[in-house]
């Protein structure tokens, strides 16, 4: 192969190190914006955590240029999760063991990561033995003689991005990882650990493919471990689609010539950092729908109602376009038109609904932003 010019190949490979200043400010910001929504995390739905596994699985597959359809993945996570699954497409084999290796990774962050549990996550991504139309190896490490190459551009004019370790270096590279996975440094900062597991295992590329996203399911075990927490807050993934090309360029460059992974980590945590700060919305929305229904909790209301209402929340802040009439109460809840007029009614007397301008045939209905919301205690 040459003068050594992968990360790989160097004689200090796996001896990682970086520039702990120049990384300090950044770690505590994470550190900052991690404890804000991790305090959040008990209002935080299970319709929300599935919406965020959901554009997690979406994502991790957009990053490799697999386009999932979203509503085959919700019905997938709706059956794992126990949620409704009417009205949503059948499973598909694929999708469901991409749900799978999501969930068993952050909702069993405790158990052992080891050579099986990586080798049945890369099985359950490839349920046929097929990646599209290429035959590969399942649930094992590659065995090629040639080089693992990542490539890029037409025929004739590729352009070689990086190349993988060969083989026959699988088995020692893989326990390496895991001995240092399960035995990291003492006071290895929790963040930093899952940047580099995410880098580590993406660069040793132990399987035929896959390798992307299970190093990000990876990295997701290892921020759970972190907060000791399976409740999925935020989409690394999603954000990394966003910043794709910086992504392939940073990884590329910190893969070549030494072990100083300082570039790599950080963008990485500014990139953990722009993760959380997305996720924002989704958070603060279900927030307020936490304290809605705190505020409201003294009231009956029936499970049509209740189901009206948590559309409209979960509508906020644009609302129904026209706003709630009996119309739509009827079509969302299948009942009459006259039980639809008087569960409005009853829903507008108790306070839970206004009136907007307009009458008769027109009448609609709206969320009532006006009534006084209680504070609910939020760890900073």
């Amino acid at each position: 192969m040459g003068r050594k010019k992968y990360i790989w190949q160097n004689p200090d490979w796996p001896k990682f190190f970086w520039d702990t200043n120049m990384l300090l400010k950044k770690i505590g910001l994470a550190r900052k914006a991690q404890g804000k929504i991790v305090g959040e995390a008990a209002f935080v739905g299970l319709e929300t955590h599935a919406d965020l596994l959901v554009e997690e699985a979406f994502s991790t597959s957009a990053i490799e240029g697999e386009s999932l359809d979203r509503s085959s993945i919700r019905s997938s996570v709706a059956r794992r999760l126990g949620l409704p699954t009417a009205g949503f497409p059948p499973g598909q084999r694929h999708i469901d063991g991409l749900v799978e290796m999501l969930i068993d990774a952050t909702s069993n962050f405790d158990k052992p990561l080891s050579i099986k549990r990586l080798q049945s996550w890369q099985a359950s991504l490839f349920p046929t033995g097929y990646s599209n139309i290429r035959k590969i190896k399942v649930g094992k490490w590659r065995t090629d003689r040639e080089p693992m190459r990542v490539i890029s551009g037409p025929a004739g004019k590729e352009k070689i991005h990086f190349e993988a370790p060969l083989a026959d270096r699988i088995p020692d590279e893989i326990t390496a990882f895991l001995k240092w996975w399960k035995h990291p440094p003492e006071n290895l900062d929790g963040i930093i650990r899952a940047g580099i597991a995410h880098f580590w295992f993406v660069t040793i590329h132990p399987f035929e493919d896959g390798n992307g996203r299970i190093s990000r399911a990876i990295t997701d075990m290892a921020i759970a471990q972190d907060e000791k927490s399976s409740h999925r807050l935020y989409s690394l993934s999603s954000q990394i689609i966003k910043e794709r090309d910086v992504y392939y360029e940073v990884l590329e460059k910190s893969q070549k010539q030494t072990c100083d992974i300082t570039m790599w980590l950080d963008w990485f945590l500014k990139m953990y950092i722009r993760a959380i700060e997305s996720s924002e919305e989704t958070i603060q929305k279900a927030l307020v729908i936490a304290k809605f229904w705190q505020l409201h909790k003294s009231l009956v209301l029936n499970d049509r109602q209740i189901k009206i209402v948590q559309k409209l929340l979960e509508a906020e802040p644009q609302g129904f376009e026209g706003g709630l009439n009996n119309r739509k109460y009827v079509s969302m809840t299948k009942t009459s038109r006259e039980t639809a007029k008087r569960e409005l009614s009853d829903l507008e007397g108790k306070g839970i609904l206004v009136r907007n301008p307009g009458g008769g045939r027109s009448t609609s209905y709206s969320l009532n932003r006006n009534r006084k919301v209680p504070t609910l205690p939020i760890s900073q």
